[in-house]
């Protein structure tokens, strides 16, 4: 149950190594990811994924199925919820359901923030910026707050009442100077560092706002149509990054670049895993702008299930069902 895996996993330094000894394992040829199956359900501004990935050296596989529905909080409800089904990599038997409600992909998802920052971000930042007062704001930021020291956060979101709740939520929780943007343009150009949060389908962040040395996770567009950010923000950006490049053409914000014709099958595109493995440099000066495409990749969600089943079983967590 979703309160057990709390118990067992929380976004901290193994998490964050466990995902990335995944996304390793994915630039080394040591990992399979089939093509995200992705389901919406535009009429009530919902979408349906299934996500799995084969990581040799673990025991199972993680099979997800993630729902994002994003009128839930209208009715009280979370617009994230899901499960995964740890099926044996010897035998295909099903060995564990983790009913984590999302809980797991949250963690995963910042766990990826975590290593964008780690390897793009300066190592000297102020500011901090985020684009959205969800949960992933949450993560993400905590996730930069892993990895980077920071002064001030500066966040911009849609329902005032979100973004004061989080507002008060992230300055009592990390001890820091919170203030509420008036723009996106204002996050911008005053963050060293941004992640942008949202499901939006309409670009907000111009890259005519960049300037040296900024660093920029996006990570809302995952699926076909979702857009944060302006295209010409990969002509500008000096290195840029993604989770999987294939996956990102299709569903993150390089598709959109790629179909206006900013980048193409041979533009300089380094995945996560290439940073973590030292194939790659990531950030060479401070003066570099930097960018980074998440779209969530099944390495992540297999690495980080397998830490969550081992630390339940090692707590004795869980129940047997006799099948």
């Amino acid at each position: 149950m979703e309160k057990e895996i709390r118990e067992c996993v929380g976004l901290d330094e193994e998490a964050v190594e466990a995902v990335g000894e995944g996304f390793s394992k994915l630039s080394m040829g040591e990992a399979k990811v089939p093509p995200v199956i992705a389901v919406s359900v535009s009429e009530n501004n919902g979408e349906i994924d299934v996500k799995t990935a084969y990581i040799r050296g673990l025991n199972n596989i993680a099979v997800k199925i993630a729902a994002g529905f994003y009128d839930n909080s209208l009715l009280g409800l979370p617009t994230g919820s899901g499960m995964m089904v740890m099926i044996s990599t010897t035998t295909g038997v099903p060995q564990a359901i983790l009913l984590d409600n999302g809980y797991l992909t949250d963690v995963r998802t910042g766990a990826a923030g975590a290593l964008a920052a780690r390897h793009l971000a300066r190592e000297k930042i102020d500011t901090v910026g985020v684009i959205g007062s969800g949960a992933q704001a949450r993560y993400q930021v905590r996730a930069i707050a892993l990895v980077r020291k920071f002064r001030r956060l500066l966040v911009h979101g849609i329902t005032a009442e979100h973004v004061d709740r989080y507002t008060a939520e992230m300055r009592a929780e990390l001890g820091i100077d919170v203030v509420v943007a008036e723009s996106v343009e204002q996050v911008v150009k005053q963050s060293d560092a941004i992640v942008t949060t949202t499901p939006s389908r309409e670009p907000y962040l111009k890259a005519d706002w960049l300037h040296p040395g900024l660093h920029i996770t996006a990570m809302g567009s995952d699926s076909v149509g979702k857009q944060e950010l302006d295209p010409q923000v990969f002509s500008r950006a000096d290195v840029v990054a993604c989770d999987r490049k294939s996956q990102c053409f299709r569903l993150g914000e390089l598709q959109h670049a790629l179909s206006d014709g900013i980048v193409n099958d041979d533009t300089p595109i380094v995945e996560l895993g290439e940073l973590i493995l030292g194939r790659h440099p990531g950030r060479k000066t401070d003066g570099q702008i930097t960018v980074c495409d998440l779209t969530g990749v099944g390495v992540q969600d297999t690495a980080i299930a397998q830490l969550a089943l081992d630390r339940a079983l090692d707590k004795g967590l869980g129940m047997v069902l006799n099948t």
